[in-house]
């Protein structure tokens, strides 16, 4: 079964496995929840009470359940086929905690931390468990792993030797600078945790509400430009209390108001990228953030150096990096026992 391999991202509230085959990133089927490392995690306690099952021996227990629901819906035999795992799986709730690779960190996933688990009788998968990335400050689990396969795709292939920030948006967005074939720093930005909590936690969830239309209207573009160019000159807290006054002066409807605050947060994101005037920046956004960001770099004055790359090729990226470090890996093993 080396033709195919079982690509699993495993995130703090999510769960997404696939069966690749190998040659040509081929998606045969997929099963994605919402049981992430956290939940999964918070379950192994609570069974700690009845019983005392080691905690790599739960998670692997749920990833047999989900394998055998996908070998099922597929009519697939996937006994013996590799599972490579990346994201939260390798942290400190996860699966095993692994130890995060170092800074600079060669972006064909060379030097990655791993950790290889045999097969058991009961299940009949080897697991090779990829660690994160940390600088001095930072840390990161998963997002290295899209880097990897970024630049391993062929329509990437011009970035390799490029210094370039690779700019991933999300709950926790992160920019990742690479030089000379290396990740040689990142930073993180909390920019989708702050708009959740202000949003629904936050003295402002009563004067927004989300978009029920996935195109901006005229005046949803005009609230998030006037929140981008705020985000340039004024105090973040200071602005975000405007959001509020906008409601009660009747100067936004709700669900401006929503986009004003995205603009002053991804605005704040990535104001400080117009310092890096000879850097590419590589925009790798999924369809649900895409629009905004882009209008945002727009609004910023740096799409003259940005390439935006597709969705697709976003989620073709983590398939590419889990493949080129389990080949890495077996490489490696096959070079020690020769």
């Amino acid at each position: 079964m080396k033709n195919y391999l079982l690509c699993c991202d495993w995130g703090t509230s999510s769960f997404r496995l696939r069966l690749i085959e190998i040659a040509d990133y081929k998606l045969l089927g997929e099963i994605v929840t919402l049981e992430g490392i956290a939940s999964i995690f918070n379950a192994w306690q609570t069974s700690l009470v009845s019983g005392n099952i080691g905690r790599d021996q739960f998670f692997r227990e749920y990833l047999k359940t989900q394998i055998d629901i996908l070998a099922t819906r597929l009519s697939f035999d996937m006994d013996g086929i590799a599972i490579v795992i990346s994201g939260m799986a390798s942290s400190s709730i996860g699966m095993e905690e692994i130890p995060y690779s170092p800074l600079p960190y060669p972006t064909d996933g060379s030097q990655a931390d791993i950790r290889s688990f045999e097969a058991p009788d009961d299940f009949q998968h080897e697991i090779i468990l990829i660690s994160g990335v940390k600088s001095e400050t930072d840390v990161m689990r998963g997002e290295e792993t899209q880097l990897v396969g970024l630049l391993d795709l062929e329509e990437l292939y011009a970035f390799r030797n490029k210094e370039a920030i690779f700019i991933f948006p999300g709950t926790h967005s992160k920019h990742m600078y690479v030089k000379e074939n290396q990740l040689v720093n990142f930073q993180t930005f909390m920019t989708g945790e702050v708009f959740n909590i202000m949003t629904n936690f936050s003295i402002l969830k009563d004067s927004v509400e989300n978009r029920k239309e996935n195109k901006l209207t005229t005046y949803e573009v005009a609230a998030f430009k006037k929140g981008i160019g705020q985000a340039g000159y004024s105090n973040l807290l200071n602005s975000l209390f405007k959001v509020r006054t906008n409601q009660l002066f009747d100067k936004m409807s709700k669900s401006e108001n929503a986009c004003y605050l995205s603009g002053l947060l991804i605005g704040n994101e990535l104001k400080h990228l117009k310092e890096y005037k000879s850097n590419k920046l590589i925009l790798c956004s999924g369809n649900n953030l895409y629009e905004l960001y882009k209008l945002a770099v727009e609004e910023l004055g740096l799409s003259d150096r940005t390439t935006t790359i597709s969705a697709d090729l976003i989620n073709k990226a983590t398939i590419a990096g889990q493949i080129k470090i389990y080949q890495n890996q077996t490489l490696k093993l096959n070079n020690t026992n020769s």
